[in-house]
């Protein structure tokens, strides 16, 4: 009957070998994961060994273990390395996440842009990245911006700011008097503007009767007129036509400022017989009203002399648009 050797402890095996019982005598075996090299058992490298990790092999004492770079974990069968999808096991953008092979990038909505950390978005201030993105006022918001306009004015396709016209919309003058609007806002002016001993014959127009002998010496008529320009106008601008309305045959007619002129800010040019062009010969910032009278002298062949004047109410606005 064969004796077991190494159940009975009678072989002379090495602490670090494994003693195998064979018929009639035993044998001296290396575990796995080692070879003998003379009469010592030592290491087998697996890692210079096929099958090879898929990324990075770690040799250990009898066996060996497979690792991945980072952004991938091991497959079920321990060699192969497979991406993890960072986006959904724990999405760590703030926002927007994208995965790539073995990684992830973040991205920021509209409006936001990522911060250093590339992980996290901040708002971006788009009033700072222009001084021209809005007519008048750019207010930052989370994510985006708007434009404001001052009072008088309303936004109009996003940026631009448009003059209300409060005339037709909160009409606030009496019935006594007409409402006009100008770059801003809007004056109330008397329907009625006459003034002793001026008559009212047609609508903004005054009439000294011959018939009064004070009249002599005075423009024979009135007109008011108004307008409306905005604040800092290209200089030199032709602003205001004024025109004879009754032309009478052998009459010379003369065009003059006669007041509202003190700071040289008008020139009147007369561009016919009957007719003659203000022109805004300094600029003029708003918002402020000028009063302006011009005198149309006309003179006929026997020295008789008649004049009219044309009161003309300028209307600065606050802005240049």
């Amino acid at each position: 009957k064969d004796i077991d050797e190494c159940a009975t402890g009678t072989h002379n095996c090495r602490a670090d070998q494994v003693c195998v019982n064979l018929r009639g005598s035993f044998s001296c075996q290396c575990p796995p994961g080692y070879q003998k090299r003379g009469e010592q058992c030592v290491d087998i490298d697996e890692c210079t060994l096929p099958p090879y990790c898929h990324h990075r092999c770690v040799n250990t004492p009898g066996s060996y273990y497979c690792q991945c770079n980072a952004g991938f974990q091991l497959a079920s069968n321990n060699h192969t390395c497979v991406d993890i999808n960072e986006c959904d096991a724990n999405n760590p953008c703030a926002q927007q996440c994208y995965n790539i092979l073995g990684s992830f990038i973040c991205q920021c909505n509209p409006g936001f842009e990522l911060s250093s950390d590339r992980i996290n978005c901040e708002d971006t201030d788009e009033c700072r990245t222009s001084s021209y993105i809005c007519q008048y006022q750019c207010v930052n918001e989370p994510g985006k911006f708007s434009c404001v306009c001052p009072e008088g004015y309303q936004v109009v396709g996003g940026r631009t700011c448009q003059d209300i016209n409060e005339c037709e919309t909160t009409n606030e003058c009496r019935e006594d008097e007409i409402c006009w609007n100008y770059h801003g806002g809007f004056r109330c002016y008397p329907r009625n503007p006459c003034q002793e001993p001026y008559v009212l014959t047609s609508e903004n127009r005054c009439v000294c009767p011959v018939s009064n002998a004070i009249c002599r010496e005075l423009p024979y008529s009135v007109v008011y007129k108004y307008m409306s320009i905005r604040s800092d106008r290209t200089v030199p601008s032709d602003i205001f036509q004024i025109q004879a309305t009754t032309i009478y045959p052998n009459t010379i007619n003369t065009f003059r400022i006669k007041s509202g002129n003190e700071n040289g800010e008008f020139y009147l040019r007369q561009t016919s017989a009957v007719s003659a062009m203000l022109v805004l010969v300094k600029s003029l910032s708003g918002p402020r009203e000028h009063i302006v009278d011009l005198e149309m002298l006309t003179v006929n062949s026997l020295n008789y002399r008649t004049s009219s004047v044309l009161r003309l109410t300028i209307i600065v606005g606050p802005y240049a648009f």
